[in-house]
């Protein structure tokens, strides 16, 4: 199938070059293939249920030709099996995308405990309609970024010696009642004599609740959205060469595409602590008990006894 080298990188005119028929007809052979995909939720809805209930989630944005600006492709990866239950491309990260998102994710009776985010401005009334019970986790990469740049940490060294402590504060490792008492210390120390550090200070620890949701019996949970920002990472080096869709309609085929194959690629290369993900597929993983692996055109199924 064409469709399958296309997501992995394979340029048209390769394609059209190496099956010795024009780009056109490569063109239009791409489309009815992918065309001819089933749709991802679907997949999920039918065959899937063994997940994490640990959801990584952001938004990729993507060039629509006819859109003023880019707009994002929301979409989550299941922690622990590295899947992609859901993904949809929306006109904006508003409360209302992604309460069409969790409705989707309900729909596939997706067993959600936590979302680790960047931003929960959005995703909170949508989160409390579908998963009242779910938690969130900010993702500390991109929170403390946002406060290296309000402080002009990295240009200005006023509040340098400052960040470093705070940043220390939220390593992992930490006992809550020592991390408590560390934030504390900081707001005691530096708030007291500054109202900038007075004011972030009470604003992070009004929101360790979300900050340190993985604390709260929330075991094999991360902290940070870089399981993500990988996938993101490998999806913009494809669009990089795409350049733009033409239409909403032609970016969600291609996405839908792009999913399938992330969850029918075996891995090769995770590290500790995924190594036993190396060489078994993502849908593999997440698939229940005794159900077959959903005929998708271009991918053979795994050889294994379930």
């Amino acid at each position: 199938m064409l469709w399958v080298q296309y997501i992995d990188g394979t340029p048209m005119r390769k394609l059209a070059d190496q099956h010795k028929i024009s780009p056109a007809k490569i063109h239009d052979r791409l489309l009815g293939e992918m065309d001819k995909l089933p749709e991802n939720t679907w997949v999920s809805e039918r065959y899937c249920q063994r997940w994490s209930g640990r959801l990584n989630v952001d938004g990729k944005y993507v060039a629509i030709k006819g859109c003023n600006k880019k707009i994002p492709f929301i979409y989550g990866i299941d922690f622990l099996t590295h899947d992609i239950p859901v993904g949809m491309l929306a006109p904006s990260e508003n409360e209302l995308s992604f309460t069409k998102f969790f409705r989707l994710l309900k729909a596939c009776r997706y067993p959600l405990q936590i979302v680790i985010c960047d931003d929960a401005a959005a995703i909170r009334p949508a989160l409390a309609r579908y998963f009242p019970n779910a938690r969130i986790q900010l993702c500390h990469v991109h929170y403390l970024e946002n406060i290296r740049q309000r402080l002009q940490v990295r240009t200005l060294p006023k509040y340098q010696t400052f960040f470093s402590h705070l940043a220390h504060a939220f390593r992992r490792e930490h006992h809550p009642a020592k991390r408590d008492a560390m934030l504390r210390g900081l707001f005691e120390s530096w708030g007291k004599r500054d109202f900038t550090l007075k004011l972030l200070m009470i604003e992070i620890m009004s929101r360790q609740g979300e900050l340190f949701a993985y604390n709260f019996k929330m075991d094999h949970c991360p902290h940070t959205n870089n399981l993500i920002e990988s996938f993101n990472s490998h999806m913009q080096a494809r669009l990089k060469s795409i350049k733009g869709f033409q239409s909403f309609h032609s970016a969600e085929r291609w996405l839908n595409a792009w999913m399938l194959r992330r969850r029918t690629k075996p891995f090769t290369d995770c590290g500790v602590p995924f190594k036993h993900l190396n060489g078994k597929m993502s849908l593999e993983v997440t698939l229940r008990k005794n159900v077959n692996f959903p005929l998708i055109p271009g991918i053979q199924a795994p050889n294994t006894e379930r």
